[in-house]
């Protein structure tokens, strides 16, 4: 944090250096109601929609999943959500109690008893800049402190809640200090809105290339092949013995995540004597976990990790099939299922894929240069996510940091005309 103390137009006060005419309360002074929400049963239908904890969500109302009740009229009016309420969750596990929304839209809503109705007091704070107060990351650690922690859940009292701390800049600083926020809120939900387009296009068209309803002209009539595993995959263990000091493991996320490293894995831990070196390109799979689609191709970045037995590796014959494309065959929901199919046994560890079978499953596969065209297509996509990613990421960042400063002062805005 920036240091602002002593510095011209800043005082002290008990929260530390703020500026002159910026004020220290209590967030019970600011607050005209704190209203806990029904506790009656909710249904999949119902009269009125009402809002649960799940539908907080980064400071936003997230309807995409309702619930609903049945009330009468009265209970309906003494529940029902307005805009500028502000829902706090006052019960929730230790990571995402404190979670705060603020309602921006009309409508029949009502919310549930692990949610606390927020209503501002207009004449001294603005609710959009109270819910980036309370969605800044200091007041979050000061929210998990308030909890009084159960075996599974915390809860924060609203006594408690009502004595925190909060900074009270002028009206129109507030309002400035919001209406600067909201605009990174603009295109981080665009970038969102963004991905999810580009994802659910990725998707149709995996759905479509990889079993041949859609074709490229120049590959129409050209009948695709169908082989076993064994016909292309080529099984490729690198034996190492066990490292005497900390080395680079690897492992494999479920439902088609990819790989992920563990640096610095501690030889200690582990009772095998030998252990099996990845390269790029290589087809890995989990054999434990197989039915869950803990399957991968590595990446570049995987090249020279270690696995465990229990991780076998293949490489591909180039010739037949070539691991751009088969990577997103093995995403297939049709191909996890013949993997559930091959893992036979209880739940979790003791389904185990058997290797004799993974090689003798089958697939249909196109010509190469059709299978490179269809990787090229689909790398594309996976790019131009990427990038919209690495977008959202750094929109992220700099609203943390704007929020750092605006917050604190250290940024001060300019509030002629508001």
């Amino acid at each position: 944090m920036e240091n602002i103390e002593g510095r011209e137009g800043y005082k002290k006060t008990e929260l530390g250096w703020l500026p002159v005419g910026w004020e220290v309360c209590n967030l019970g002074s600011i607050l005209k109601e704190a209203q806990y929400g029904l506790s009656e049963q909710i249904n999949h239908r119902g009269t009125y929609p009402i809002l649960r904890m799940n539908n907080l969500s980064n400071g936003k109302i997230d309807t995409s999943d309702l619930k609903y009740i049945n009330i009468d009229d009265k209970t309906f009016k003494k529940f029902k959500l307005y805009p500028n309420d502000i829902l706090f969750n006052r019960t929730n596990s230790a990571d995402l109690v404190g979670k705060t929304s603020i309602v921006t839209f009309d409508g029949n809503f009502v919310f549930a008893s692990y949610l606390l109705r927020l209503k501002i007091n207009f004449l001294m704070a603005l609710p959009p800049f109270i819910n980036y107060f309370f969605n800044w990351s200091e007041t979050q650690n000061k929210l998990k402190k308030l909890a009084s922690k159960g075996v599974s859940q915390s809860n924060i009292n609203p006594n408690n809640l009502k004595r925190l701390f909060i900074y009270l800049p002028p009206l129109p600083e507030q309002q400035k200090i919001a209406q600067i926020l909201s605009c990174w809120d603009k295109a981080i939900e665009k970038t969102e809105k963004l991905i999810d387009a580009r994802t659910r296009l990725k998707k149709g068209l995996m759905q479509k290339l990889l079993t041949g309803k859609k074709r490229f002209k120049e590959f129409e009539g050209k009948v695709w092949e169908k082989l076993k595993l064994s016909d292309f995959l080529i099984s490729s263990p690198r034996p190492i013995d066990k490292p005497d000091k900390n080395y680079l493991a690897l492992g494999i996320r479920s439902h088609g995540k990819g790989t992920f490293l563990k640096p610095a894995s501690d030889p200690k831990k582990i009772e095998m004597t030998t252990l099996y070196q990845v390269k790029e390109n290589d087809l890995i799979v989990n054999i434990t976990f197989a039915w869950e689609a803990a399957i991968a191709i590595a990446k570049k970045e995987d090249e020279g990790a270690l696995v465990s037995h229990r991780f076998p590796t293949y490489t591909f014959d180039r010739n037949i099939v070539i691991p751009e494309y088969f990577k997103y065959v093995i995403l297939q929901k049709s191909f996890v299922y013949k993997l559930g199919l091959i893992s036979p046994g209880g739940a979790g560890r003791n389904r185990v894929l058997d290797k004799k079978d993974f090689g003798n499953l089958i697939v249909t596969v196109p010509c190469l240069k059709e299978q490179q065209k269809i990787s090229f297509i689909l790398t594309a996509c996976d790019r131009e996510i990427e990038l919209l990613e690495n977008k959202l990421s750094s929109l992220k960042d700099q609203k943390k940091g704007l929020m750092q400063k605006l917050l604190t002062g250290q940024i001060r805005v300019k509030t002629e005309g508001i």
